[in-house]
């Protein structure tokens, strides 16, 4: 008899039971007061008269006025490099202890995003929110004394001038709680060990002796740590080594995509929960299991506005026009696409996280993430957002009978105009010229732009297949293995010839 675990699931069971329905809209009113309230005396706060701010009768449409959109380059240009330089109360009261260097999708050059103690409590309130919210998914006693298998980047971080930096996944795992310990895998020495094939091997070295319940990870990197698991250990499937996994919590990125893929692995459904945890914060997770979207954490630290994404409020580099409009959770539509937007206790104001979401259920203020501002493939006036481009690729694996888990694309100039240039990730052969035609007709008909498009500028399409294995290799070649690495969807002609010298010298 599961002893332990029915004690936790009794209280996740009992504590949601007596928690009240969540009002997210005053919740977040609450939020960005106490937000304006505690950074009104660092050197942000006085510049932009949070003072002033807090005492308007409308303090959000007022903070709305009065500060400006910031994106990476802008906020770290003004602001944040006095932070990373060692001054204090900039941003944020105090100074953070850690940098979480941003890998994000793929390039050269980390961003470095401050995490704050008051952000670190954050990251762990909304965990708990997580746990508690497994009530909703009825999973059996016993779940809950099994192992989770947590698959981050290292966390062994690196000091610089007094403060730690590492990959966001990798300082969270370095501040797991010490009653979570005993629980969490592949435990601390492994954990550390930064080249990410040998962590990789260790753990499958190891896979045998534990008994994991449920993973955490992006699906790529995943995907290749569970191949790898099943390959060293002579498995057909991972339940064969793992019988007790029911969970897979994905994040950072659709998982749509890899849906076919990585059910391959599997010897039986599991159940997906999607999180949103970004660099910035834990934005948002999954709390029912009739739906896959995911709840905004709204009363957690952040404050959320969102931007309608329209391509005339849209800058080339992803960033926004100053007279792009902003709306608070009681202004959105459902199934509307928009840019979100986050100010948070880490000191990051009208923040331009990259990322679009949609929501499906406004009162439950659940979303769904649509996409990238940068991955926007408008070139030829084709307006194509990466969910979009994600249901063209299920429609191929589906039309083709292919697992197709990664791709990327641009709208290259070639001598007689415009194509759209797409690499597939697959393992199996494609008949290229086929895929072609499939991806322009699906999206034709899917996207009124695009067909415009079509009948103007865009010539077509064009498609190359590369195996899987080109595209973390290409991860492995910019930046480190695993962790918050995501490939781009879209590149532009420069990044995208890059690319295409890649392929070539490594094919």
């Amino acid at each position: 008899m599961a002893i332990i675990g029915n004690i936790i699931k009794g209280f996740i069971d009992l504590t949601e039971t007596v928690l009240s329905d969540p009002n997210p809209i005053e919740e977040q009113k609450e939020v960005l007061k106490e937000l304006l309230s505690k950074a009104a005396k660092t050197t942000f706060g006085e510049t932009y008269d949070f003072n002033e701010i807090s005492k308007s009768d409308d303090i959000r449409k007022k903070f709305a006025q009065i500060v400006p959109y910031h994106d990476y380059n802008k906020i770290y240009d003004e602001w944040w490099n006095r932070v990373v330089d060692g001054q204090e109360n900039v941003t944020w009261p105090g100074n953070p202890d850690y940098f979480a260097l941003s890998s994000g999708t793929t390039g050269k050059k980390s961003k470095r995003i401050p995490v704050t103690s008051d952000m670190l409590a954050a990251i762990r309130n909304a965990g708990i929110k997580q746990v508690l919210a497994l009530s909703n998914f009825d999973f059996p006693a016993d779940f809950f004394e099994k192992e989770i298998m947590m698959l981050g980047s290292s966390t062994d971080l690196r000091q610089r001038d007094g403060r730690l930096e590492g990959e966001i996944s990798g300082i969270s795992a370095s501040n797991i709680p010490f009653w979570f310990r005993g629980y969490y895998k592949p435990g601390e020495e492994i954990a550390q060990t930064d080249d990410w094939d040998d962590r990789v091997l260790k753990i499958a070295k190891q896979a045998k002796e534990w008994d994991i319940g449920a993973l955490s990870g992006i699906p790529s990197w995943m995907e290749l740590m569970l191949k790898k698991v099943i390959d060293y250990n002579g498995l057909e499937h991972i339940h064969e080594i793992w019988p007790n996994l029911q969970v897979y919590t994905s994040g950072g990125v659709a998982f749509e995509p890899y849906q076919k893929s990585f059910n391959a692995l599997l010897g039986k459904p599991i159940q997906i929960i999607d999180t949103y945890l970004a660099s910035e914060g834990f934005i948002a997770f999954q709390t029912r299991p009739e739906t896959t979207a995911m709840r905004l954490v709204t009363n957690n630290g952040i404050y959320f506005e969102f931007v309608p994404f329209k391509a005339e409020y849209i800058n080339q580099d992803g960033s926004l026009t100053d007279n792009a409009p902003s709306l608070t959770l009681d202004e959105v539509e459902k199934d509307q696409d928009y840019v979100l937007i986050i100010s948070t206790v880490s000191g990051a104001w009208r923040y331009i996280i990259g990322d679009t979401i949609a929501f499906t259920d406004i009162e439950k203020a659940e979303i769904k993430i649509t996409g990238r501002t940068k991955f926007f493939l408008n070139t030829v006036g084709s307006q194509l957002s990466v969910n979009k481009l994600n249901d063209a690729v299920k429609y191929l694996e589906k039309e083709m009978d292919m697992k197709i888990p990664e791709y990327t694309l641009c709208a290259k100039r070639y001598e007689d105009g415009f194509y759209h240039s797409w690499y597939l990730g697959c393992d199996s052969k494609l008949e290229e010229e086929k895929t072609a035609n499939l991806l322009d007709n699906y999206l034709k008909q899917a996207n009124k732009n695009y067909k415009v498009a079509r009948s103007k500028a865009l010539e077509g399409v064009k498609a190359h297949v590369v195996p899987v294995k080109t595209f973390t290799d290409w991860s492995g070649a910019n930046k480190k293995k695993g962790g918050q690495v995501k490939m781009e969807r879209v590149m532009d002609e420069e990044r995208f010839s890059e690319w295409e010298a890649f392929v070539a010298n490594n094919s």
